[in-house]
């Protein structure tokens, strides 16, 4: 069962309960007969899985080697045309 933190705002008393996620809040304080309210905490994010963790990426030195091409690596000269393979075939030509 859930933990829910209560205050009252009568007295200021903080005080845990075990609850039911079927049960109605509390409304008043045993004690003093104070208004009683819902304490709710921030939480923070939870990330599951891979590539959230410093550990799980790449070092920012590897990722700039795979970005900037090596000085010895010849770009592709966009005006000249690649050279086209030549097209085997496994039958005959009949040009007789």
């Amino acid at each position: 069962m859930p933990t829910y933190e209560y205050v009252c705002k009568n007295c200021g008393e903080n005080f845990d309960v075990h609850q039911s996620f079927a049960d109605k809040p509390l409304k008043k304080h045993k004690t003093c007969g104070g208004e009683l309210q819902k304490v709710f905490h921030a939480r923070g994010i939870v990330f599951k899985g891979g590539g959230f963790y410093a550990t799980d990426s790449k070092s920012s030195a590897q990722s700039e080697k795979k970005a900037t091409p090596k000085k010895d690596e010849k770009k592709p000269d966009p005006k000249k045309k690649p050279k086209e393979k030549a097209k085997s075939t496994s039958s005959t030509s009949d040009d007789s």
